[in-house]
């Protein structure tokens, strides 16, 4: 069992759902509405100065050449910008819908987003363009955006695999009890949902490393709803080829913020995630 490595550490802001840089050496985090880089040998917090951008919530993800970042915000849309900062574009249309994003196509040509129309509506996995097109009327897309047959449950968490053919997330809809998320995969050119494990726990956020050998995901305690804060919860990590059997089991304190987005190091050898340990008590194997 790899014992995990504490790299910083603060009691001045609330930081959430690392992405890691394509170079290796720095952590994006958002915390108090918006991005931070963190660079790893030398730990200290920048804030990334956007532009015009709205506060952002915990769902980013770095587009894969790795110059730039794709951010959910929180008036419903995503913007992509430069992770040196400055000017933003939205990306997605006035829809009257939510977007929270999850996962950007290796090629970049898609976003992957969970759609709501309200938050008493379960979300929907819609993918679409990650650009807007020209239009008389203003902004739109170049095609427009489609939502996956993935059942009647809450989905959420949706990102591709790194060869593109697969996007894996988290779904309530094995069962009809209210919560109980398990994980799963489906083919978005069409097919049907494939279930990877069958377990007691509440499981969200699959993120597979770089080289598609490996896998980390969040489990909450059995009955848990949706995906809170403040909970003791187990990262769980495993091989893509055997989803059933845990390779390293991580305890904390943490659910909301812990790894909501992709946190693999380019180089598959390693994975950043976020505790929220009280009163002294230290993240265990």
């Amino acid at each position: 069992m790899a014992e995990p490595q504490l790299i910083f550490h603060t009691d001045e802001i609330l930081l959430e759902a690392p992405n890691w840089s394509r170079d290796g050496r720095t952590l994006y985090v958002n915390g108090h509405g918006v991005l931070w880089a963190l660079d790893v040998d030398v730990p200290v917090l920048r804030e990334v100065p956007f532009e015009d951008l709205p506060e952002i919530n915990n769902d980013h993800v770095l587009s894969p050449d790795g110059a730039s970042i794709y951010l959910s915000a929180m008036d419903g849309h995503i913007y992509r910008g430069a992770l040196s900062g400055g000017t933003v574009e939205r990306v997605t249309d006035e829809d009257g819908r939510w977007h929270f994003l999850h996962g950007v196509r290796p090629d970049e040509s898609e976003l992957a987003w969970v759609e709501l129309s309200d938050f008493s509506a379960p979300g929907r996995l819609a993918v679409g363009p990650s650009r807007l097109g020209p239009s008389r009327r203003g902004p739109s897309r170049r095609g427009p955006s489609r939502v996956l047959a993935t059942g009647s449950g809450h989905a959420d968490g949706p990102e591709w695999s790194p060869d593109g053919a697969w996007i894996y997330f988290n779904t309530e809809g094995f069962t009809s009890q209210p919560g109980h998320a398990q994980l799963a995969r489906i083919d978005p050119r069409g097919g049907q949902l494939e279930r990877l494990v069958a377990s007691d726990s509440v499981d969200w956020f699959p993120h597979l490393s770089a080289d598609g050998r490996h896998a980390a995901y969040v489990s909450f305690p059995a009955g848990t709803l949706g995906h809170p804060a403040d909970l003791d919860v187990v990262v769980q990590v495993v091989s893509t080829g055997d989803w059933a059997a845990p390779r390293q089991s991580y305890r904390l304190f943490g659910g909301q913020g812990t790894m909501n987005v992709n946190s693999w190091a380019p180089d598959s050898d390693r994975f950043a995630f976020i505790a929220y340990p009280l009163d002294g008590a230290d993240v265990s194997p």
